[in-house]
């Protein structure tokens, strides 16, 4: 969808990176540039150089480049050999998809992030993306509006089918529940019989896969409590066997006269709970801390919310195993099993997040920054 955008000013584009390119050429005209910004009287003391191949690095330049757009004319009078400098109607084109293409900036740094972000955050980042395309639809610039109309017939062909297991993380979001399901789908999908439809699917999946967890778990929760109401209500005989006494015999007529409401399963009350409002900066909340927490209230259903929120939001962070490896198993090492790489792996990465500490990742293709000095 970004590229459709950036597709739309390919030549505006263009003309800011070789103007960047033409003022970092030599020191002479880097100079003459840092006289005029200082002339103007602008704090910024940057320019990017974007990589082509990468549409963020490409939206770093173009935000970054914006910020000097009344340095470039007065430039251009200054070097007569410059034959790049926008246009002041180019410069409202790109602060426009600036603007647009912000959201998805930050969408891609939380999706896509190196901090392994859980599935519950993938649906508020979709619904932020579908909301600022609904709105740059009815802009008044038409430049605007037939720019994302290519961008929204791509996320309504790919979002034609509801990603079930997305929206079941969401629901799993102590803080959100079934409140942001109606609240998204709504917008995502249209007309709103298509939206209703679409969460009935995810209650609908979300109790037929906690009645799978309950299937495999139920002698684990239950095994226990069936032994000691054994032994609270029968006596043992000599032989030390359990008999039927009085009692017994007594509750169960009175079981069979009297029927005994059933108790609400963990997904029910979970649901029917109000939400949790997170104390201080909600960004560090961990719901897989929180479910952690409250293991033994939602013995089942926190087994199934670990295995959801454990998928990886993205391919991104796994790809990056692969540059990894190379580290682990060397010459050295060749003969290790699949067991003891996947631990040093995994204990290398759990490591590094517990201390806080940051790897810098190779990348081979990069945007370069000129500082300007002033």
């Amino acid at each position: 969808m970004v590229q459709d955008s950036l597709g739309r000013i390919r030549d505006i584009i263009h003309n800011v990176r070789e103007s960047v390119k033409y003022i970092k050429y030599n020191d002479s005209r880097l100079k003459a540039f840092c006289d005029v910004v200082e002339q103007k009287r602008l704090k910024e003391r940057k320019l990017i150089l974007d990589c082509p191949t990468r549409w963020n690095s490409t939206y770093r330049m173009l935000s970054t480049a914006l910020k000097f757009k009344v340095v470039f004319p007065d430039y251009k009078e200054r070097e007569p050999h410059y034959n790049y400098a926008p246009s002041e109607e180019d410069w409202n084109k790109v602060e426009k998809i600036c603007k647009l293409l912000e959201v998805f900036n930050l969408a891609t740094h939380i999706i896509s992030g190196s901090e392994y972000p859980t599935t519950n955050l993938y649906l508020f980042e979709v619904w932020r993306v579908k909301q600022v395309i609904d709105n740059a639809i009815e802009d008044d610039d038409f430049f605007i509006r037939e720019m994302v109309a290519l961008m929204k017939e791509k996320f309504d062909k790919y979002w034609g089918e509801c990603n079930m297991l997305m929206a079941i993380a969401s629901v799993l979001d102590p803080r959100c529940k079934l409140y942001v399901v109606n609240y998204c789908f709504p917008l995502i999908y249209k007309p709103d019989y298509v939206a209703s439809e679409n969460i009935d699917k995810v209650v609908s999946a979300l109790r037929s896969m906690y009645d799978e967890y309950v299937s495999m778990y139920k002698g684990d929760t239950m095994g226990n409590n069936e032994v000691d109401n054994a032994g609270n209500n029968s006596s043992a005989n000599a032989s030390g066997s359990f008999i039927v006494t009085g009692f017994d015999q007594i509750m169960s007529i009175v079981r069979e006269k009297q029927a005994v409401p059933l108790m609400k399963s963990e997904l029910e009350a979970y649901l029917e709970d109000g939400v949790y409002i997170p104390d201080g900066n909600s960004n560090s909340f961990s719901a897989l801390e929180w479910w952690k927490n409250n293991s033994m209230k939602y013995k089942i259903l926190s087994k199934m919310v670990a295995d959801i929120l454990a998928i990886p939001i993205s391919t991104i962070a796994s790809e990056s195993i692969f540059s990894a490896g190379g580290r682990v198993i060397d010459e050295y090492r060749s003969t290790l099993n699949e067991e003891s790489i996947e631990v040093l792996i995994c204990s290398g990465d759990w490591l590094c997040n517990k201390y806080g500490l940051r790897k810098k990742p190779k990348v081979l293709e990069q945007d370069e920054e000129i500082i300007l000095k002033i």
